[in-house]
């Protein structure tokens, strides 16, 4: 059935108006996207395309997993000016990238740019440059399972840390009589850029800034930043496996999904994935927005993926011509039904079908307007890969009990001082 409905919807795309010149001869062209980031559907997608235009050809092939790991594979390929045609851009690299990257408006986007939520849109412009076609977008949720807050008495899921980690509690003990490796809650706690965004929640839903703030001092150390960051650190081997500073999305997702803890933070793409046939906590689970700190409010860490074309490409008509296809409004329509990717094209909040798949995405939207952004747009470009690592590794250390809270934080700003330039807010 799934199979029908995917031939039928790209049929759909074929009117969508962009079909590249079909008497196109012996032309090739390749796609890298991350291994987390529905491969299966663009080598669909590339299927149905090239059938439609003879002589065209599309490598697709999968990148890391991990975004750090990713972003690492691409600069060897600007290096060697040699690499795919087309690749998978974080909301958070236009900056760094702008010098690779070729301005989409060059080869049509201003016609379909529209459709899409403007501010995504401005995330991927650069000097007036659109590197990037949103593709689909992020946001930070938290999953829990419903069977087992009902089992143990619970109305809803947690609105604060505070009741989180109460409800994690209660559950592993409950759970621990049958499976002793059971656990409250899991997260992304490895020692990369998901970890930027996971502690950037923690920190800014206790009203502790955003690691640099809007007008461009270093806010980082502060009490409320440190009292978070030692919260998480006490989760570690009480509500959390102590491997969860090993974790990245799949590792918490499969963690979770095999029914070995009762929360999880993770992305919009896990849905359908544990909701899938065989999956041990289908029909067990629901979302909510990620909780509160004892003094703000629910915060969730913007995510989200686009697609453009490196300026080493031969090939860059062709290659943006596949880019509208794939970032279309028909095709996120199918990504979202059949795979949870949250789509950048505004209507599709509205779309019953799409609604259908993902009841979630109702809140979604709502989500979307209270998420807490990477300060890669405050930073230079070049320097905003350098902030994320000095701040994963000093959460990390406060995970791994390397280091308090304090220390980490302190020596945290005298690297972003030296990284930036930019001054230390005042106390």
């Amino acid at each position: 059935m799934k199979m029908m409905r995917l031939t039928v919807i790209l049929a759909m795309l074929l009117n969508f108006g962009m079909v590249f010149a079909q008497e196109a001869e012996n032309v090739t062209i390749s796609i890298m996207v991350g291994a987390s980031s529905g491969v299966d559907t663009v080598r669909q997608a590339a299927q149905q395309y090239m059938e439609q235009n003879p002589g065209v050809t599309i490598g697709v092939s999968e990148g890391s997993e991990r975004t750090d790991d990713l972003l690492a594979e691409y600069s060897l390929f600007f290096d060697r000016q040699s690499g795919p045609d087309i690749i998978q851009l974080d909301v958070i690299w236009p900056g760094d990238l702008a010098a690779f990257m070729l301005d989409l408006n060059d080869y049509g986007a201003e016609e379909v740019i529209e459709a899409h939520f403007p501010a995504i849109i401005d995330s991927y412009t650069v000097d007036g440059k659109l590197l990037a076609m949103p593709w689909f977008t992020d946001a930070g949720l938290l999953y829990y399972r419903s069977d087992l807050l009902e089992k143990y008495g619970f109305d809803g899921p947690p609105a604060t840390w505070d009741e989180l980690e109460a409800m994690a509690t209660a559950i592993q003990e409950g759970e621990r009589a049958d499976n002793p490796d059971f656990w409250g809650f899991v997260f992304q706690g490895r020692a990369y850029e998901g970890l930027t965004v996971n502690a950037l929640e923690w920190i800014a839903s206790n009203d502790g800034g955003t690691i640099i703030s809007p007008e461009g001092a270093i806010t980082i150390n502060n009490d409320n930043a440190a009292e978070m960051l030692t919260r998480a650190a006490n989760w570690i081997d009480n509500i959390s496996p102590e491997a969860v500073v090993g974790f990245a999305e799949e590792e918490s997702r499969n963690f979770w999904q095999a029914g070995r803890a009762a929360f999880m933070r993770n992305w919009p793409y896990v849905y359908s994935l544990a909701n899938a046939e065989g999956s041990p906590v289908a029909g067990k689970f629901a979302i909510a927005p990620l909780p509160a700190g004892p003094l703000g409010q629910s915060v969730a860490g913007l995510g989200g993926w686009g697609l453009g074309i490196p300026s080493y490409s031969q090939n860059p008509e062709l290659a943006a011509d596949f880019v509208f296809f794939l970032t279309s409004p028909e095709m996120q329509k199918l990504r979202a039904t059949e795979s949870s990717f949250a789509p950048t094209v505004q209507n599709l909040y509205q779309d019953a079908e799409v609604l259908a798949a993902n009841p979630f995405y109702n809140d979604l939207r709502e989500i979307l307007n209270s998420t807490v952004a990477r300060p890669s747009d405050i930073s230079s470009a070049s320097s905003y890969r350098f902030i994320s690592i000095a701040f994963f590794q000093a959460v990390h250390s406060v995970l791994t009990g390397e280091r308090t809270a304090e220390e980490a934080l302190e020596i945290l700003e005298s690297d972003l001082e030296v990284i930036t330039g930019l001054p230390i807010a005042s106390p």
